[in-house]
């Protein structure tokens, strides 16, 4: 059956977004920038969830449509605790372990998107579904040892949007997504780079923890360097993870954030701006080279996404990087609401099955 509509919700750090699907087609987007003062009205981010789900009301009400019309909500997944990819119902139990939060391996506000979407949904008396969330964990076991017990490395990444231009790369080259082995790497704030091997995501660094530094996260550090650092005295916790997260990269080296205009800097005979841009593309080359290792060289094509992609010196200097690896695919972006209403399509569609979360 044909002519669903489908409400897809995404809720971030200072915005909550929405945009309604005929089937693969956009009839709206929208997005609602959220001041800091209003939502430190709210004493956890889960308090927030009446508040943009309200919110997504309006915007349906404005466009002129009705909840009832809906044929399914599907909301952005968030910091879960580990699950595989796919399109996920939300039930009583994914909504009991959020509103607990013992589970959670984070506190964001994607974490919103299932509760909004069941909200929702139950007004419309329509399935609510969450796709692909952060937390998505297929690691093999070899890439889960970090190199102490007690520091495992952990699989958070930008998993909706990269399983999404997977999909599209394989719709590209002719082939099931689940035949292919893929290098994708999304370049964005944080920068995650991934193995799929035959649709699965078998490793992958946490654009928190380690892998190339991006225009404001250091990426993976000098350890000894980093503990000297940590008991230096000269800082406390909370300003080193500022540091780190929001104030390292790119922007620790130049003050400066926007790669398009670091890059218009270098261009002009900036040496500095030219040099940190460079090591940066030449870090996500690094990264892409260790993960077509994971795959044993099996590369069918290596897959480029996310904001950073729309800088043509960038994806062109990954190539002469990387091209030795085979085809070089570049989805520039992140089309997280798109991403969210395919996946719920795939399971309409009978593609997929749809899972439970337990």
């Amino acid at each position: 059956m044909k002519n669903r509509l489908i409400l897809a919700v995404n809720p971030g750090g200072t915005s909550t977004k929405a945009g309604l699907y005929r089937d693969e087609e956009l009839l709206f987007e929208e997005s609602v920038h959220h001041d800091p003062s209003e939502l430190e009205k709210f004493s956890s981010t889960f308090e927030q969830m009446n508040f943009r789900r309200d919110i997504v009301l309006e915007i349906l009400k404005e466009k002129g449509y009705k909840p009832e019309e809906l044929s399914a909500v599907v909301g952005r997944g968030g910091t879960f605790k580990p699950l595989e990819s796919g399109t996920y119902l939300v039930n009583e139990k994914l909504l009991d372990d959020i509103r607990d939060g013992s589970s959670l391996q984070a506190d964001h506000p994607s974490n919103l998107g299932a509760p909004i979407a069941w909200a929702i949904a139950q007004k419309a008396s329509v399935p609510a579904y969450f796709v692909d969330p952060v937390c998505v964990d297929e690691m093999i076991e070899e890439a889960r040892l970090s190199g102490h017990p007690l520091l495992p490395r952990i699989s958070l990444s930008h998993a909706l949007n990269i399983r999404m231009v997977a999909y599209k790369a394989a719709e590209e080259l002719g082939r099931p997504m689940n035949r292919l082995n893929m290098v994708v790497m999304h370049l964005g704030s944080g920068i995650s780079v991934n193995a799929l091997r035959k649709g699965r995501m078998i490793d992958t660094n946490n654009a928190n923890d380690d892998g190339p530094f991006s225009s404001t996260r250091t990426g993976g550090l000098p350890v000894t360097g980093l503990m000297k650092l940590c008991f230096s005295g000269k800082y406390t916790a909370s300003e080193l993870k500022k540091m780190l997260l929001k104030k390292g990269g790119v922007f620790a080296y130049l003050q400066e954030e926007h790669v398009g205009r670091i890059r218009e800097k270098a261009q002009a005979g900036d040496k500095k701006s030219d040099l940190v841009l460079k090591a940066m593309v030449y870090q996500m080359a690094k990264e892409a080279g260790a993960m077509a290792a994971a795959l044993q060289g099996d590369v069918d094509a290596v897959v480029i996404t996310g904001g950073i992609a729309y800088n043509p010196w960038v994806t062109d200097l990954l190539t002469e990087y990387l091209s030795y690896l085979g085809k070089i695919l570049v989805f520039p972006g992140e089309a997280e609401l798109e991403a969210l209403t395919r996946g719920v399509l795939r399971v309409m569609d009978n593609v997929e099955e749809e899972k439970e979360y337990r």
